[in-house]
């Protein structure tokens, strides 16, 4: 495997270890919030937002439009064209406000819960907040200032947590989420523009943005379909079901995010400026992609396969008895939640290579399969839908692989055996964990888990030792930062 040029390598893998820190403070902060909130809110709290939060999270998408990947991805970027992409990206942040706003009371008729006009039209403000804010975190992005990232996310997500506890406890019940959300938007974008040291001019007409505009336009395109495919379970679910079984769900799905999102987003910061400068250089682009996809996913993989062998305890034991229902759900969500993480280096090469076009075809043939897999898990309940939503991520996994071998020369071969082997020494350290957790089920949680955590290290232990290539893997991953270049002497 071709080594990485050292600038480069030493820059990957500063990001990479700054950005880890960070993120490892973020998942402690949120697994703090998840922890309190929930003794505090009851599943319908979590239900009705979680309503909003799938409006919301369409917005989100149309207020960056791709443009921040836009920024990253391109090779120059003059201080006009991204005066001019702030612009854009904060009337449109404006537009969305607006729009959102005015358009709230549909939400709840659609729903049926009147308590769904405010809570939209509070949140419709983060679209103004994160479109002032778009432009300013792709140039710390493409500055490769991952550690000031880092902080601003860590603080952002402290003061929200601080403002969402205290609502709570002084009984706001589910506003307490909308303060939270618009208090994490608030505090990141003000960091952000502040860390910049960077001032917008005025929109220059001299300046060209159109090729940001049509790179933008169709990761946007791709992004909505993925979304669509991603959020149609909680739609259908919050219809369907209500805000009650919605809240199961959410927390079910949340938690299962939880290591996803803290890992996807950051690693694409780290990922997308370094192979976007190597992406004609196929021997260090193999070798970043690979070594990206085997550290991200081992990491997701351990925390996934162990917690949903010890759901039902880790629910019961954390939570608090009145989520003991959503522990099967996440359970099914997991499975789903080690496939995408598998898929996900294809995106990196998709983005870095400027394949947008390509992405947004791709998900247009195949998301509706996903949509349409998760209305008919719908008339089986919530645990259907969750079910659904696996099986149809996992399938999607070879698929995406498949096309990428016909539209780049990535080593899709490569990346599938790399991911299988990991899921599959996973999930059966995963079933052993799970197996010796039923055995000493009538011990104390703390006993239960801690003997469940030796038998899954055990279980891993013996697969690295009887299949050589994923010993090879970790053994990859105990030299990682000699393959990213170490340190200048």
């Amino acid at each position: 495997m071709a080594k990485p040029p050292r600038s480069l390598g030493e820059s990957a893998f500063r990001g990479a270890a700054v950005t880890g820190f960070g993120q490892l403070a973020r998942i402690l902060l949120q697994v703090l919030s998840i922890i309190v909130l929930a003794r505090l809110l009851s599943p319908e709290d979590y239900g009705l937002l979680a309503m909003v939060t799938v409006v919301i999270g369409v917005g989100e998408l149309f207020r960056d439009f791709g443009l921040s990947s836009a920024a990253i991805q391109s090779k120059t970027l003059s201080n006009a064209q991204r005066s001019n992409l702030f612009w854009l990206n904060s009337v449109i942040g404006v537009v969305l406000s607006l729009i959102c706003f005015a358009a709230a009371p549909l939400l709840s008729v659609l729903y049926g819960d009147a308590r769904l006009t405010l809570i939209t039209q509070l949140l419709a403000t983060t679209f103004l907040i994160n479109g002032v804010a778009t432009q300013f975190r792709a140039d710390l992005n493409r500055s490769l200032k991952f550690g000031t990232l880092s902080v601003i996310d860590v603080v952002s997500q402290f003061v929200g947590l601080a403002v969402g506890v205290g609502a709570a406890l002084l009984g706001a019940e589910y506003w307490s989420l909308v303060a939270m959300q618009v208090t994490i938007a608030l505090v990141s974008a003000t960091g952000s523009a502040v860390s910049t040291r960077w001032m917008p001019r005025w929109y220059n007409r001299q300046a060209d943005i159109r090729p940001f505009f049509r790179f933008g336009i169709s990761l946007l395109g791709s992004q909505l379909v993925n979304y669509a495919g991603k959020n149609a379970d909680s739609f259908v679910i919050g219809l369907a079901l209500g805000p009650v079984q919605l809240g199961f769900y959410n927390r079910a799905f949340q938690l299962l995010l939880l290591p996803l999102n803290q890992l996807q987003a950051p690693s694409t910061r780290v990922a997308l400026p370094i192979l976007s400068r190597l992406q004609d250089d196929k021997p260090r682009f193999d070798a970043f992609i690979l070594q990206g996809q085997t550290a991200l996913l081992h990491v997701v993989a351990v925390v996934l396969a162990f917690t949903a062998s010890q759901a039902t305890v880790l629910f019961s034991f954390v939570l608090g008895d009145q989520w003991v229902s959503a522990a099967p759900l996440f359970q099914a969500l997991a499975i789903g939640g080690l496939a995408s993480m598998a898929n996900y280096a294809c995106y990196w090469v998709f983005l870095s290579k400027g394949l947008t076009s390509s992405y947004l075809v791709f998900s247009l043939i195949t998301r509706p399969f996903l949509i349409g897999s998760v209305v008919v898990g719908s008339m089986f309940g919530a645990l259907g839908v969750a079910i659904a939503y696996s099986a149809a991520s996992f399938l999607l996994w070879p698929c995406t692989l498949l096309w990428l071998r016909r539209v780049s020369n990535a080593p899709v071969g490569r990346m599938f055996r790399v991911g299988i082997r990991t899921v599959v020494v996973y999930a059966v350290a995963g079933g052993a964990a799970f197996a010796v957790g039923l055995l000493v089920a009538n011990l104390h949680p703390l006993f239960v888990l801690s003997i469940s955590l030796l038998a899954f290290v055990a279980a891993v232990a013996v697969c690295a030792v009887i299949v050589p290539s994923f010993r090879r893997d970790l053994a990859s991953l105990a030299a990682l930062r000699v393959f990213m270049g170490g340190r200048k002497k």
